[in-house]
């Protein structure tokens, strides 16, 4: 066992943070299926409501706009006409008739007179040019005299100026807020339609998705999808996809069936033949090198075993010192073996216990075989902990002499075993991908980096269990070194 300064970090380690990136790289821009289906029935919609508007405008708005005029021009010709051939006591009696049934006021036109002219849009300008080429071009057309709005057409009799005022809704304009109630409420309409077309659209889609990934997690009870729905094309696929959940249940357990038989029908004959060798082989060192090789079989058949393990784990609250420490305690005494631990007291995760002892022993197995000092023969690990919002980062290194940089992406491959030094070692290539394997299980990310003062630096992510306490706060630096 070296000493507590020989395993002392010789610099500030690698903030956890800084970390390979993760795993899985989303699109900058996601949008979902529901808003994207929304939006494009909405632009349908909104085009088609305004192709029909325009429609409308053209086939029937402005004839009827234009004929409502041609009445107007009419009305002003008769009333001139009535006016000029009747006399002073028929002529009042004809203007009151007109104010009061047919709503049609005559008034003089005096100089003083204020007026806005009739031509607010394409539309009552075209009214007005209508108007004056039927009544002539000294005709003026207002939609305000004197502060007082309507139809004012101004005409002469006989060359005096009158006025005469009607209602704007003659021409069939709708004006004021009319058209934006009707834009809001055809808008409205439109809108909620789109989104009920999107949602039945997405739904079946929503459906399916969570249901791949319930089967991706291995759940495959929780992933079957509705054979009866209307929809054939969707219809098929909730069958297909079924189909697909229950073979893929039925590899699982076939697999798990198979790899129970071998282990157990491995294990029996090599117990016996462990059993033989040590009883009948005479030579103690030849005894010794066929146990060992037994010893290797048996931890060959272990890591196949880890490394096909199924996906199905229950997350509990597990105390981060706990596992490591029973992780280095399964180790054994190994003289030559030093691991230093800077873990806050009360470091609670959300995993499972056995689980996350297999992730940190086989860490530092790897470290132990791998990661020896070229010079000394000692293997020196480090590991440090500390949360960071919702999560707790956990960093493993040894003092080795690290990976080329090629390779690191490889490393959590099976059977991979890097360099000619480390493929002539034993084991079988699996200790890297069954930890990658484990914490992602757990809801964590696992990457790989060599350290800048040397060695090889595993970087985990685990759930937090719990909000930290005051204390455990500390960075990983500011906490006392154990030793083991």
């Amino acid at each position: 066992m070296v000493e507590e300064s020989q395993v002392a970090f010789e610099t500030a380690p690698t903030p956890l943070e800084t970390a390979p990136a993760p795993l899985e790289v989303r699109p900058p821009r996601e949008v979902s299926l529901f808003w994207r289906t929304f939006f494009l029935l909405a632009m349908l919609l909104l085009g088609c409501f305004v192709a029909w508007l325009q429609t409308f405008r053209a086939l029937e708005f402005e004839p009827r706009v234009l004929q409502s005029a041609q009445q107007i021009a009419s009305l002003v010709n008769l009333s001139r006409a009535a006016l000029v051939h009747s006399d002073s006591i028929a002529r009042v009696s004809l203007v009151k008739t007109l104010a009061d049934e047919e709503d049609v006021r005559i008034a003089p036109r005096e100089p003083s007179d204020t007026y806005l002219s009739y031509d607010t849009d394409s539309l009552t300008r075209s009214v007005s040019q209508r108007l004056k080429a039927r009544l002539g071009e000294d005709t003026i057309v207002a939609r305000e005299v004197n502060g007082t709005p309507g139809l004012w057409v101004g005409f002469t009799i006989d060359g005096d100026p009158y006025w005469l005022l009607t209602d704007p809704s003659r021409l069939g304009i709708v004006t004021g807020k009319t058209w934006l109630i009707w834009l809001a409420t055809g808008a409205g309409l439109s809108l909620a339609g789109a989104a009920i077309i999107a949602r039945l659209i997405n739904n079946p889609l929503k459906k399916l998705s969570f249901a791949a990934s319930r089967v991706r997690e291995g759940d495959f009870s929780s992933s079957k999808l509705n054979e009866t729905v209307a929809t054939s094309e969707i219809r098929e696929v909730n069958i297909g996809f079924n189909r697909m959940a229950q073979r893929l249940s039925k590899i699982e357990q076939d697999r798990a069936l198979m790899l129970a038989g071998i282990s157990h029908d491995l294990r029996t004959p090599l117990a016996r033949l462990r059993l033989e060798t040590e009883m009948s082989v005479d030579d103690p060192q030849a005894r010794e090198h066929m146990a060992a090789d037994i010893d290797q079989v048996n931890a060959i058949i272990d890591k196949f075993l880890d490394y096909a393990r199924p996906d199905q784990i229950k997350s509990e609250s597990v105390n981060l010192n706990q596992v490591v420490d029973a992780a280095i305690f399964s180790l054994g005494n190994d003289p030559n073996l030093a691991v230093t631990t800077r873990i806050p007291p009360d470091t609670m995760v959300m995993g499972d216990a056995v689980e996350l002892q297999r992730i940190f022993t086989n860490l530092m197995e790897n470290a132990q075989r791998y990661g020896r000092e070229p010079i000394t023969g000692v293997c020196r690990v480090e590991i440090a902990a500390k949360a960071k919002d919702n999560w707790i980062l956990v960093k493993l290194r040894d003092h080795g002499k690290g990976v080329p940089p090629e390779l690191l992406p490889q490393l959590t491959q099976p059977f991979f075993r890097g360099d000619a030094s480390r493929s002539s070692a034993k084991g079988t290539g699996l200790g890297l991908a069954i930890v990658e394997r484990a914490v992602q299980r757990l809801g964590g990310r696992f990457a790989l980096a060599n350290s800048s003062t040397g060695g090889l630096a595993a970087h985990m992510k685990l759930r937090k269990a719990r909000p930290d306490k005051a204390g455990d706060r500390q960075d990983p630096e500011e906490m006392p070194a154990q030793t083991t």
